[in-house]
């Protein structure tokens, strides 16, 4: 059970930051200052579903990591360290940031700034939640290693 839950948060956390990603890359370089605002929105509202996701992600994980200290266990909790910094101190204060900028209208210097580091660090958290669930394939034997 703890494993279907484990595979099932990070599969959700993985999809809503790659979709989080590429909303706001496509809405910045093909349409409106309104739907922009509208994007950067919808990315707050949905922190209600990526931060539940990753605290249960991380909280299974540790779980499971129990019987299995090191190697490519080891290596996803210290990602997941990794993550959950970022996310707190970069990619959570960013979102809410441009959301009030955005619904401003205040497309300015200081917002293109913050995007730039946001589409930036949620490149690495993608790579990072990438690697995590490629780990927990190996893990569970679902590929080679």
């Amino acid at each position: 059970m703890i494993r279907t839950l484990h595979a099932a948060a990070g599969a959700i956390a993985l999809l809503t930051l790659a979709t989080f990603w590429l909303s706001t890359a496509i809405s910045e370089t093909l349409l409106s200052a309104d739907a922009i605002a509208t994007v950067k929105t919808a990315i707050v509202s949905g922190l209600f579903v990526l931060i539940p996701a990753m605290a249960a992600a991380g909280a299974s994980g540790t779980m499971l990591a129990k019987s299995r200290p090191a190697g490519l266990t080891a290596a996803k909790s210290r990602r997941m360290r990794l993550l959950a910094i970022n996310g707190l101190v970069i990619m959570i204060p960013a979102a809410l940031f441009l959301a009030r900028k955005a619904n401003a209208g205040e497309l300015d210097t200081a917002f293109f700034a913050v995007q730039g580091l946001e589409l930036a660090v949620g490149a690495v958290q993608i790579v990072l939640l990438s690697q995590n669930f490629r780990d927990g394939l190996r893990l569970t034997g679902r590929i080679s290693r």
